[in-house]
């Protein structure tokens, strides 16, 4: 082929201003998931989220919450991006609002929330959920036919003193602690708190979410943070599979394993398993753990995992427990996604409510993944999905009395897009739509 050598340019430059154009059309699908769960209604219909004294006046709730998913939804992570949607006329004509609120109203909106509030917003994350899981595949939620079940903690380091509730940690850093709890790839609880006791949240969000997989295949998978006695006998009553690291009082379970006979020992590809019971300070009987046996040199080396009585292949054990990794990979994924590493507000409360938001902006991301994409799509990641569905090009229009929102997506995609608002865009009420998505 001939050489390909750099030009001078010749390309004439117009600014003009924008009034038609939206880089984030994409948002379509976002808001398409919303109204088939009836999300804005719901938040309309929670009180606590309210505190407007005038309720003819000001931004009702769902504008609020609204306008931070789509802010989330388009990778946005702080207030101000949340009001650089009225930059968007097509993100205002979608949520049907001439205006949203600017960056001050929303953190007064934040600062304003309760107790009450949060409860709200987590029994609102918990029925999202519930209702996903009723309408994907199961083969797209289940491993080994089982429910798994995630429990972590992250630190996010903050800096200056403004942050209510921060608090040196454990790696001597000025942090929160965020806590969660995930149902499948699905984040079903979020707790924001001072830095300490990294479980103690685990037993509330159990209580409150058993009914996700009660009386149903389960596995429950944690850190060593979650290995106190009184935190097993919580998952031993669960009556699920669970395997929890177990790295901080090892002695006398290294003390039984160096005592069990060569016949105890199962050999694997690169060490050698085995099981021994122990009874932990705070457990109510004693604890069945898989053991792992590796040679380090001159020395032997050993790893714990506690783990349901029902298991009978340790080796199964320690390589169940593995998948661990990939759950803390979706923690990841939401701090790095959704851009949350820094808490927008100095008020607890206010950020308690913000990151519950942030997760069911997430749980909406994914739900468009689990409900909506083909199975080659479903190791996507959020920053994937938002490149791909969201970051899209589109023009806002007016004819016969009716917008029109032209969806530029690439032609590979365009009959999928097709099939979609052919599927899911026209149900939503009776007589002409308020907003036509068109593709092409």
């Amino acid at each position: 082929m001939p050489a390909i050598t750099q030009n001078e340019t010749r390309l004439k430059l117009h600014f003009v201003a924008n009034t038609d154009h939206s880089l984030h059309a994409g948002l379509v699908a976002v808001e398409a998931m919303a109204r088939r769960f009836g999300l804005w209604a719901k938040l309309r219909k929670i009180a606590p989220l309210d505190p407007r004294r005038d309720r003819r006046r000001g931004y009702g709730p769902e504008v609020i919450v609204g306008q931070l998913i789509y802010a989330l939804g388009s990778g946005g992570g702080c207030l101000s991006d949340s009001e650089a949607l009225n930059d968007d006329p097509l993100a205002r004509e979608l949520f049907g609002v001439k205006k949203f609120a600017d960056q001050s109203q929303v953190g007064e909106w934040l600062r304003e929330q309760s107790e009450a509030s949060v409860t709200a917003l987590r029994a609102l994350l918990h029925e999202f959920v519930a209702w996903v899981w009723a309408q994907a595949e199961p083969r797209r939620l289940l491993h080994a036919g089982q429910r798994e079940v995630f429990f972590d903690d992250s630190q996010l380091e903050v800096f200056g003193r403004q942050f209510e509730g921060a608090a040196i940690n454990y790696q001597g850093d000025l942090a929160l602690s965020w806590q969660t709890l995930w149902v499948g790839p699905l984040l079903v609880d979020s707790h924001l708190g001072r830095p300490g006791d990294v479980s103690d949240q685990l037993l509330p969000m159990l209580e409150r979410h058993r009914a996700l997989w009660q009386g149903r295949p389960a596995h429950f998978y944690a850190d060593s943070g979650s290995s106190a006695g009184h935190y097993l006998n919580a998952l031993a009553a669960e009556g699920w599979h669970y395997t929890v690291s177990y790295n901080k009082w090892t002695g006398p379970l290294e003390r039984t394993a160096q005592a069990l006979p060569a016949w105890a020992w199962q050999a694997g590809d690169d060490a050698h398993h085995a099981f021994v019971r122990h009874q932990p300070e705070g457990r109510s009987a004693p604890q069945l753990f898989a053991v792992k046996r590796w040679r380090d040199g001159l020395f032997d080396r050993y790893g714990f995992i506690a783990c349901d009585d029902a298991q009978t292949d340790a080796g199964r054990v320690g390589e169940r427990h593995q998948l661990k990794g990939e759950k803390e990979q979706l923690f990841g994924e939401v701090l790095s996604g959704l851009d949350l590493h820094r808490p927008p507000c100095s008020a607890l409360m206010a950020n308690q409510v913000y990151y519950l938001i942030a997760a069911l902006a997430y749980n909406l991301m994914v739900a468009i993944k689990l409900l909506d994409l083909s199975d080659e799509c479903q190791s996507w990641r959020v920053k994937t999905l938002m490149k791909k569905l969201v970051f899209l090009p589109g023009r806002l229009s007016r004819a016969a009395r009716q917008w029109v929102a032209k969806v530029r997506v690439p032609g590979a995609w365009l009959s999928w897009w097709q099939r979609w608002a052919q599927r899911v865009w026209p149900t939503f009420g009776p007589g002409r739509p308020r907003l036509v998505a068109a593709t092409g």
